[in-house]
């Protein structure tokens, strides 16, 4: 069992990346495989809503970032997304990859669990918290929980490390997640993953 942890940082070691290593250790703890990739500083093109990716299996833009993440969401068994807080939300170069992500690859990615993490000074970590997980949502993906919302505090580089609280909850994050993964599995070959054709109703005639 593999999982992806996507650092949506522009610093690539910074208390982000803390709090997502935290979750990575204590999966490899348990035996579960681990990989962190880093979206980076540069500037991330976001979706222009052309739906070529209906036609294409893939979104039309082809930059390294994106083909990077979506070949290695698209094989791990479990995707955990983390991002600082900016203006009480994600940052905005990662929800600019993710919606190209989820719109033209969501359904190589249901039935996997999903997680995310909001890493705050003080306050908006909730919404952040409820933003990433309406990707989740959105693309049948069952959402792994702990005994807080996954977030940590910390302004300063390094000062993550200090939120003792913070980093227990991301251990219970992994140790659930390992929990859940490990159920999927041993259930996968008898219970049938659910189908329905899709429905999309328009309100605008």
């Amino acid at each position: 069992m593999k999982v992806l942890l996507i650092n949506g940082s522009p610093k690539s070691k910074g208390n982000t990346f803390i709090a997502l290593s935290e979750v990575a250790s204590t999966l490899k703890a348990n035996g579960v495989e681990t990989e962190i990739v880093s979206i980076g500083s540069k500037a991330v093109q976001g979706c222009i809503a052309c739906n070529k990716c209906f036609e294409l299996g893939r979104c039309v833009f082809q930059d390294d970032l994106y083909n990077k993440v979506r070949e290695k969401a698209m094989e791990a068994d479990g995707i955990i997304i983390g991002s600082p807080v900016y203006y009480a939300g994600p940052n905005g170069s990662l929800c600019a990859l993710l919606d190209r992500l989820f719109y033209s690859s969501g359904r190589h990615l249901q039935y996997k669990p999903g997680a995310s993490v909001a890493v705050c000074r003080r306050g908006g970590a909730s919404a952040t918290f409820d933003r990433l997980n309406k990707y989740f949502t959105i693309s049948n993906m069952p959402i792994v929980s702990s005994q807080y919302w996954n977030s940590v505090h910390g302004r300063l580089p390094g000062e993550a490390s200090e939120d003792k609280e913070g980093l227990q909850t991301m251990r219970t994050l992994a140790r659930n997640m390992v929990w859940m993964l490990k159920n999927l599995k041993s259930g996968t070959a008898e219970i049938p993953q659910p189908e329905e054709e899709r429905e999309m109703t328009s309100f605008i005639r």
